[in-house]
């Protein structure tokens, strides 16, 4: 069983400004499960700094996702439903439920939290903003526009 220390875990850092479309803002995340090597699921911790947001809106066919809150607080936006997140609570989101969700820290404190969520071979992720989505198949993700033509495709 490997044991995962901080310093030896996986990092990655979003600052404000680099290639950031969206406008989402800074984030640090520590990715637990592949840093142990897991396939199965996802699991990291993700720090989010005052005035960002998680994610665009969204929903995942195949994908169920679950957060727990670590430190400080953020705002969880469910369709156009509001709600404060704190340290302790946690948020559960169903595959196949069509709520779009991300959270925001509207705080002036980083705030951290762990997210868990299946890793499905195929999913399909929706977008409130825009009407856009993503088909992902392995490795390979589709963006189509709300009018359902393809916009870019990539590897990740």
């Amino acid at each position: 069983m490997p044991v995962i220390k901080p310093a030896q875990a996986i990092a990655e850092s979003h600052k404000a400004g680099e290639d950031d479309p969206h406008g989402l803002g800074p984030y640090d995340a520590v990715l637990l499960s592949d840093s142990g090597g897991l396939t199965q699921f996802g699991a990291f911790l993700e720090t989010l700094h005052p005035g960002s947001q998680s994610s665009r809106q969204h929903w995942h066919e195949n994908e169920d996702e679950f957060i727990y809150m670590i430190s400080s607080e953020v705002v969880l936006l469910e369709n156009d439903t509001e709600t404060t997140l704190e340290p302790g609570d946690a948020a559960t989101f169903k595959a196949g439920t069509a709520v779009f969700h991300c959270l925001q820290n509207r705080s002036d404190q980083p705030a951290t939290y762990v997210v868990v969520g299946n890793r499905a071979e195929i999913d399909v992720f929706h977008y409130l903003d825009d009407g856009s989505r993503v088909e992902r198949k392995g490795r390979k993700r589709t963006v189509f526009n709300a009018q359902g033509e393809i916009v870019r495709e990539f590897e990740r």
